[in-house]
């Protein structure tokens, strides 16, 4: 009798575990998805907070590439006298502030696209440095003539920046 009363618990437990395995397999898929929509959702929604913030970053990076391109920056920035060296450390300095006034928007920008327009301003930098370092450049209209004439026989780094931050924005969409 014992073991017939053992086999009819054994018949009516084995289902009900079977039954409690299914139910919760399908638990734990079914909280699994659910996680997994949540977190899809606060991606998004987060990913439509980020994204604008992103897409200034990368407009004011471009116009600070624009500002520091050498055609531009030697409208805007006039010489004062005429000593080119002042000229050049004039330069240098509104490049240097520029880029201060941006370096917030690295924190929304890749780290590739950052390094160019790091890379950018330092190449700019050392081309002035490099066109007041000529001894024929003894006056702030030939310096500025010097730079010019550089950036048209080479591409102006700002220009290549300027190409990279323009396909980075093209990945975000």
């Amino acid at each position: 009798m014992d073991t017939s009363k053992f086999f009819e618990i054994l018949i009516y437990t084995i289902p009900t575990i079977i039954t409690g395995v299914i139910a919760l397999y399908f638990f734990k898929l079914h909280t699994s998805n659910e996680e997994n929509r949540r977190n899809f959702l606060l991606r998004k929604e987060k990913q439509n907070i980020a994204l604008p913030l992103q897409l200034q970053a990368y407009e004011r990076l471009a116009l600070f590439l624009e500002r520091i391109s050498p055609a531009k920056l030697l409208i805007r920035v006039k010489p004062t006298g005429n000593e080119p060296i002042k000229y050049q450390n004039k330069l240098i300095q509104n490049i240097e502030q520029e880029f201060e006034h941006n370096l917030a928007q690295q924190i929304y920008v890749t780290d590739a696209c950052w390094n160019a327009v790091v890379t950018s301003k330092n190449s700019m930098i050392q081309m002035i440095r490099t066109a007041a370092a000529n001894k024929d450049v003894d006056t702030n209209d030939l310096l500025r003539e010097q730079l010019i004439q550089n950036t048209m026989n080479t591409e102006s780094p700002t220009t290549t920046a300027l190409a990279f931050l323009k396909n980075e924005v093209k990945k975000l969409f």
